[in-house]
């Protein structure tokens, strides 16, 4: 069989806006009908189909690289009834080393909208497993797959990718560790039903946060969200009282003016014993009085602090990224070495065979000319003939499979099957 090559043809939230990228999805039936179809092209051996909101990438092993892209594009524009030139400039072709070093960029969540997003590398995971149910993944995209998974695992636990927040929702809990330390047990009021809020309370509660009440205009909302979140519906005129006893106060309501302010605060400091409370505004316009913040112990964040926590934290982010392009660098050459390991076993053997035939055929010759030779002298010669071959084929082996060829391996593969006429 002719050699496999890699290529990984898609498009992502940096080449096609989303109207393109929505037209292009496929669902998981979509997937699984799809795998099944480009398995069926000559020059497709092995397929992985990746579909996210953000993404759609085919991860291939072909033997013939152009054919397969052309063939690709076809397909997506028959399959998805959408004229090709409205996707064509949006998609990219990676082959070979680039499209290895691309799948480990994604997985990594180098190449995300968020840079150490965490939820990729579970649905190129997915992916995978639908790809190995459908048997539509072999030796060469299995070995692939499983490096993917274990270079990102490396990213994420040798640099600092992943520390730090950049959700509006997940910055304001990582300032409420940084004012209250241990989180557990910390009472918190929910005001208003946004949804970033809503986030907030969920990472709140991972933290091991204790009673949660819940206000909001319409009561009836307020009760359903309070089910959800196990917690305590209360009524908008109780916001003051339960400032006594509430820890972190998240805001998220579309009233015009301030829902809380600072007399409001004032006048509960003295019950609370001067513990500290946090507030998170999330709403637009603002619900929490900024004054809040000249009251001892109350801290008031609004969304543009959110916004200035979440820039220094993607600065940071895009420093431990350069540490994670290394160590991707390294599994791009490591990956490629195992790949052109596999061309060196099947010369070895035909190289032997090649040998093992010429010898055998030499001795055969010769021993019709010398019929009174015994039986123990016949096996003596077949043992020479054993060690002979070893003899010859001991630094050719140790040569193709060493590091001196390396980076050249496919011209010495090459020669060396021409010099002895291994595809004759």
């Amino acid at each position: 069989m002719p050699k496999l090559d890699i290529v990984l043809v898609g498009l992502n939230h940096k080449t096609a806006p989303v109207s393109v990228r929505e037209c292009l999805a496929f669902s998981k039936e979509e997937t699984i009908s799809t795998l099944k179809t480009l398995q069926d092209f000559d020059h497709i051996h092995e397929t992985f189909l990746l579909s996210t909101c953000n993404r759609v990438e085919f991860l291939m092993a072909s033997t013939d690289i152009e054919q397969t892209v052309k063939c690709l594009k076809d397909f997506i524009a028959q399959s998805k009834n959408i004229s090709l030139n409205k996707f064509d400039t949006s998609l990219y072709v990676h082959e070979k080393d680039e499209a290895v070093r691309h799948l480990f960029r994604v997985a990594a969540s180098l190449d995300s909208l968020v840079v150490g997003e965490p939820q990729i590398l579970g649905q190129i995971k997915d992916a995978y497993l639908t790809a190995t149910e459908k048997k539509t993944s072999g030796v060469i995209l299995n070995r692939l797959l499983h490096r993917t998974f274990f270079v990102a695992k490396r990213v994420r636990t040798e640099t600092g990718i992943g520390d730090h927040a950049v959700s509006i929702s997940y910055a304001a809990i990582e300032l409420a560790r940084k004012i209250f330390g241990d989180l557990e047990d910390k009472k918190i009021m929910l005001v208003g039903a946004g949804e970033m809020a809503e986030l907030a309370v969920e990472h709140l509660i991972r933290h091991h946060a204790g009673d949660i009440f819940v206000a909001n205009r319409t009561f009836e909302n307020g009760v359903a969200m309070a089910k959800r979140f196990k917690g305590t519906p209360i009524r908008m005129e109780e916001i003051s009282e339960y400032l006594k006893v509430a820890d972190i106060i998240i805001s998220s309501t579309g009233a015009p003016g301030f829902v809380i302010e600072r007399k409001d605060v004032k006048g509960v400091m003295r019950s609370r014993k001067n513990r500290p409370i946090f507030f998170i505004d999330i709403a637009v316009p603002r619900d929490i009085d900024p004054d809040i913040n000249k009251a001892n112990n109350a801290y008031v964040y609004d969304i543009d602090d959110l916004k200035g926590v979440i820039e220094e934290n993607m600065e940071d982010r895009n420093k431990e990224a350069l540490k994670g392009e290394r160590i991707i660098d390294e599994a791009v050459i490591h990956f490629r070495q195992w790949y052109e390991s596999l061309d060196v076993v099947p010369t070895i053997v035909a190289l032997r065979e090649k040998i093992d035939d010429l010898v055998k055929l030499e001795i055969d010759k010769t021993l019709k000319g010398l019929p009174h030779l015994k039986h123990s002298d016949t096996e003596a010669l077949s043992r020479m003939s054993d060690a002979l071959i070893n003899k010859i084929m001991h630094h050719p082996t140790r040569f193709l499979k060493s590091d001196r060829c390396r980076g050249n391996k496919s011209i010495y593969l090459d020669m060396t099957r021409k010099l002895f006429k291994l595809d004759d």
